[in-house]
C-alpha cells in the first residue's frame, strides 16, 4: 500500500485519495474549433511514460484539496509532492528510469499525445 503525502495534511494511507489523471495539460485555447479528433486526443491521449509523470492527486478523505504529485511509474514511487498553482519540480531533479516517447502533434491544443490512457499504440 502506498503512503502519500499530502502537501497540506501530511503522510496518509492511499485509500484517503483518487487520482485525476495527468497534471499540466492545458485546456484548448478554443475547443469549439477543435476537429472531433482533436477534442478526442485532448481527453483521452496521455503521454503514459515509463518512469516519472507529473500527476493530479485529490485528497478526498481528508482536506479535499487537490495536489500534484512526480511519481515513478515503474515503481509506483512517488518522488515528490507539490500544490496547484506550484511551478513544476524539474523530473531532472529525480532519478528517472528509461523514458520512451514517441509523439505526434496537435498543434491546435499545443499538447503532444502519445497512446490513449488504458491503451496501447
Amino acid at each position: 500500500m502506498l503512503l502519500i503525502e499530502c502537501p497540506y495534511c501530511g503522510p496518509r494511507n492511499e485509500t484517503e485519495y483518487h487520482y485525476g489523471g495527468e497534471a499540466h495539460v492545458p485546456y484548448p485555447e478554443d475547443p469549439f474549433q477543435l476537429t472531433d479528433q482533436q477534442w478526442a486526443e485532448y481527453l483521452f491521449y496521455r503521454s503514459n511514460p515509463k518512469g516519472l509523470i507529473a500527476e493530479r492527486w485529490v485528497h478526498s478523505a481528508g482536506c479535499r484539496r487537490w495536489f500534484n504529485a512526480v511519481r515513478d511509474t515503474v515503481t509506483y514511487e512517488i518522488k515528490t509532492v507539490y500544490r496547484v498553482g506550484d511551478p513544476r519540480p524539474s523530473l531532472d531533479d529525480h532519478p528517472a528510469q528509461t523514458t520512451t516517447s514517441t509523439t505526434s502533434s496537435t498543434s491546435t491544443t499545443g499538447t503532444s499525445s502519445t497512446t490513449p490512457i488504458g491503451g496501447t499504440s
